[in-house]
């Protein structure tokens, strides 16, 4: 487990460092040569870089250990991060889309081959970046994120080498804001999802994955089990899952409750919930919570 933070924090951080030194150049020479593609570009990457930064930052924070005001640590602050992130993005998309609608109606004479050469280093640079998170991308929402971005990046990089190389043929330098629009969907397609689920998260809601039944399911599946309700599951953190639930027993099984209770989570744990509170009940007394279902 510490050799796999170790190499999450390392892809970070040449994450960070690498998309950073772009940023630089890319936004750069989008000043210099007057590109809204290059510039929109070098937001997004921008962008990527606050992700990555701020991803960075909630992870450390989840390594911070409980306390008695904060009993859980800061694991939740993983997910507050991600709903940052696409928030972020969006307001992106918003400046992105002010200056294409400006520029569509008198573009400017732009140098097509720079801007195919800095965009072709930025799809190096975001490929390689992406990599580096290819094999955790499905362990945090965070990592996730921070992968599809880059990912996306490199979509993004190459359909500006495209605009480049045809302004330099054509001189249609509308282009140039026609591929910032290009930018915006690809953008908001990505961060769409990103924002529904770390607003789910942020809400308490149940984690993409898990499904209700199929956790009732489980528990039912436990010898000695014949009922299950008030089930209320929520995340933790982008990896870590919590869950609470009453689980009715006949009132012979009154000697075997712990073997029932450690079945139960074993059960559980197959499905991405290694957290349980689980409340007995008898078979014929009331529960007693409210609004019990």
């Amino acid at each position: 487990h510490t050799h796999t933070v170790s190499n999450i924090n390392r892809a970070f951080i040449v994450g960070i460092a690498l998309n950073a030194l772009y940023v630089v150049v890319e936004a750069g020479w989008g000043f210099i040569t007057g590109s809204l593609a290059l510039l929109s570009d070098a937001g997004h990457n921008l962008g990527d870089v606050a992700t990555l930064l701020l991803a960075l930052f909630a992870l450390k924070l989840n390594e911070v250990k409980p306390t008695d005001r904060f009993t859980y640590g800061f694991r939740k602050s993983t997910i507050l991060v991600s709903l940052v992130n696409a928030v972020l993005l969006l307001i992106t998309i918003g400046i992105i889309g002010y200056e294409a609608v400006r520029r569509l109606g008198n573009p400017p004479e732009l140098q097509g081959k720079t801007i195919a050469i800095v965009a072709a280093i930025g799809i190096a640079i975001n490929t390689l970046t992406a990599l580096l998170f290819f094999k955790d991308k499905d362990k945090d929402l965070n990592i996730k994120g921070a992968y599809l971005h880059l990912a996306a990046d490199a979509l993004v990089s190459l359909g500006v080498v495209i605009t480049g190389i045809a302004i330099v043929y054509t001189s249609w330098f509308w282009l140039d804001s026609l591929v910032s629009f290009v930018i915006i969907i690809v953008i908001f397609y990505g961060t769409w999802g990103l924002l529904k689920e770390s607003l789910t998260l942020s809400l308490g809601g149940v984690p993409k994955g898990i499904d209700l039944e199929k956790v009732r399911h489980a528990a039912l599946s436990v010898e000695g089990i014949i009922g299950v309700h008030h089930v209320h599951i929520w995340a933790i953190s982008t990896t870590q899952n919590a869950l609470t639930a009453h689980i009715v027993v006949g009132k012979d099984k009154g000697a075997g409750l712990s073997q029932i209770i450690n079945a139960v989570k074993n059960e559980l744990k197959h499905l991405n919930i290694g957290h349980c509170t689980l409340e007995i009940e008898f078979d014929g007394d009331l529960c007693g919570a409210e609004s019990c279902h």
